[in-house]
């Protein structure tokens, strides 16, 4: 009999909240998490409303003899470092970042593993600044000859801090974490935009059933809120223009023709999971069954400041194909649905192309179904945020209940009695993820 992995512990962490307990209460209470913008001047830029993490400080969430090691974390890597700790101390374990009185189940190292997606880390401006004004021509101008070391070049590279690039890699986020928490078996860092999460969730539940770990950290994290995150995600257009005196839910409104597009947030969304042998062995409780994965890729990816990019097909046959791919991972049928998460950034063409897969994937159980997203209320927070729509899905089923101000369509369909829910996500460059979770018994 095929084994299943269960999510045994939550490590969300958004503008919504720190922690499992946090982010299940706003989500009741519809908090939005979107405000101005406090950790930048964000006068320069078109958008200035984004869903922020505020309070948290990557120094309270790891041993004191690794706080030297937070010095070159990105802000991407404190967030999942961070999520990962919560999540942690919500399964009950015991790892080497845990406080030496703490209590919990001791990992075995070898037998842990760790998946986490992210994103492409924006370098820190005023690291980057310091070393292009050294690298500039007599006219002020920046010049290669002058940031390279060949020749008369001033060596302006040099300037950037020691260590510059080990902060930056995409991979240091399961770098740091696997550190921290001592996990040495399989390792993998998993880019695919907003649908980063699912895959390495799904990755996790894979070296799970193959018998390569017994327990998983998994999910994923990623800001952009920064000068050189910002401007990116400008120049792909995923952004509407948004000044600080806006409100956020008159602009962000996910599969409504008057939306006006999508916003900004970061987000770690971490999680334990394990072989549900090895959680009924150490009596842990479990939020919910992972019974289903499936992964695509979307030939013809909507990229609308991009004008080679800008054809596309009315459906995203990318998550088409992984929705299709996850029910028949987990033997079931549309029917058996109860509940859709889903990206909905509240950009109608993407947001339509959305809904069109999930429409071709499940039918007419599609219109009888709540659907449901976040980014309405968080900003689009890219490689964490199906970190969060999974979070969110493992609560609706722990606690039998969809807080209505996640339902973004069908707010009619029954939100109880939930056996299954549908967790699956679109991405800026095609990748799609789609889960299915299921209530524990």
């Amino acid at each position: 009999m095929r084994s299943h992995s269960l999510i045994t512990g939550l490590g969300p962490v958004c503008a919504l909240g720190l922690g499992p307990d946090a982010f299940w209460q706003s989500l009741l209470q519809g908090t939005i998490g979107i405000k101005p913008i406090e950790s930048l001047d964000p006068s320069g830029f078109h958008v200035q409303l984004a869903g922020e993490v505020r309070d948290a400080k990557i120094r309270d969430f790891v041993p004191k003899t690794y706080r030297k090691a937070t010095k070159v974390m990105a802000r991407d890597t404190e967030l999942a470092v961070i999520a990962a700790k919560i999540a942690a101390d919500d399964a009950g374990l015991k790892t080497r970042g845990s406080e030496d009185d703490a209590e919990g189940f001791p990992l075995d190292p070898v037998r842990t593993g760790c998946q986490i997606g992210a994103g492409l880390i924006a370098a820190e401006t005023e690291e980057l600044a310091r070393a292009v004004v050294s690298a500039q021509d007599e006219q002020g101008r920046f010049s290669m000859d002058g940031w390279g070391t060949e020749g008369q070049g001033k060596s302006g590279m040099n300037n950037l801090p020691p260590l510059w690039l080990l902060k930056y890699l995409p991979n240091m986020l399961a770098c740091h974490v696997t550190i921290i928490h001592g996990l040495e078996g399989p390792s993998n860092t998993i880019m695919g935009a907003e649908a980063s999460a699912l895959l390495s969730i799904g990755e996790s539940a894979r070296v799970i059933e193959r018998g390569s770990a017994d327990i998983c950290f998994t999910g994923g994290a990623e800001s952009r809120i920064n000068h050189l995150g910002l401007l990116r995600w400008e120049y792909a257009a995923r952004l509407t223009p948004v000044t600080q005196d806006e409100d956020p839910a008159s602009v962000c409104k996910p599969y409504q023709p008057d939306s006006r597009g999508g916003l900004i947030g970061e987000s770690g969304g971490m999680f334990v999971i394990e072989s549900e042998e090895h959680a009924k062995a150490r009596d842990a409780s479990a939020y919910a069954r992972i019974i289903g994965f499936g992964a695509a890729q979307t030939p013809r990816p909507y990229i609308p400041a991009t004008e080679c990019m800008r054809a596309h097909d009315e459906t995203d046959r990318g998550l088409s194909a992984s929705i299709s791919h996850a029910m028949r991972d987990a033997g079931i049928e549309p029917d058996d649905i109860d509940a859709v998460l889903t990206l909905g950034i509240g950009e109608p063409t993407l947001d339509q192309m959305e809904l069109g897969a999930i429409t071709e994937a499940l039918d007419e159980r599609s219109s009888t179904v709540p659907i449901v997203s976040l980014a309405h209320l968080t900003g689009n927070t890219m490689a964490g945020h199906a970190g969060l729509l999974t979070a969110a899905g493992a609560l609706c089923l722990h606690n039998q209940q969809i807080p209505q101000a996640m339902i973004t369509r069908n707010p009619d369909a029954p939100a109880s009695n939930l056996r299954r829910v549908l967790v699956c996500s679109p991405s800026l460059g095609g990748q799609a993820g789609a889960l299915v979770l299921e209530r524990m018994s």
